[in-house]
């Protein structure tokens, strides 16, 4: 366990929503207190209310900085796959895998603490960013289509993301429980192709 040691350079926020991280990632975002926060950074519990209101205000903010993270690997994947619309699609994809495995508090954080993403503006802001990145790919990719045989962009990102969502949790994250013969890149990838072209937004032979 760290010492205690003085924060008045201005750290103590960031080393308490770190500490947060490192418990969150041990014990899941309902298994640990502020007080337990607070000794992991090496503080007493009564220096965390000067920044955090309780304990859903220090998660809250280790989600919006994993938002942070998030958007901006998000649109670095979809930069990288440019000029094709698919390869930016499926980058985009690959990212989030790589995000859940590089970033497993952040992740748990964000999508399975019960935190709202309304919790503040800038939490909301944030997530947001994030989910346009998946929509403008999105509608890239339909842009073949006749406007009004077009599915709507938003529904098509929120597909994706569902999908995502589920690989990263049945075979990404290393827990116990369902095993696959398949890496979950393979399984996102194949899944992300039948939809697609279920959806005439690929050809059948792409």
């Amino acid at each position: 366990m760290p010492k205690k040691r003085g924060y008045h350079h201005g750290n103590l926020r960031e080393a308490l929503v770190d500490a947060a991280l490192a418990l969150i990632e041990a014990k899941g975002p309902s298994g640990f207190t502020l007080s337990e926060a607070a000794k992991q950074a090496g503080v007493t519990p009564a220096a965390v209310y000067r920044h955090f209101a309780g304990r859903e205000d220090l998660i809250a903010e280790a989600a919006r900085q994993g938002f942070e993270i998030f958007a901006d690997l998000m649109e670095f994947a979809h930069a990288k796959g440019q000029p094709s619309a698919l390869a930016s699609f499926e980058s985009v994809g690959r990212a989030y895998l790589a995000f859940a495995r590089k970033y497993p508090g952040h992740y748990i954080s964000m999508f399975e603490s019960g935190i709202s993403l309304n919790r503040s503006p800038e939490l909301a802001q944030v997530s947001g960013r994030a989910m346009a990145v998946l929509e403008r790919a999105a509608a890239d990719l339909s842009e073949h289509i006749p406007p009004e045989k077009r599915p709507p962009s938003r529904m098509v990102a929120e597909h994706i993301w569902a999908m995502s969502h589920g690989v990263v949790e049945l075979f990404a994250r290393g827990e116990p429980g369902t095993k696959s013969p398949f890496p979950p890149e393979d399984l996102l990838e194949s899944g992300i192709g039948v939809y697609l072209r279920g959806l005439g937004l690929i050809k059948p032979d792409s």
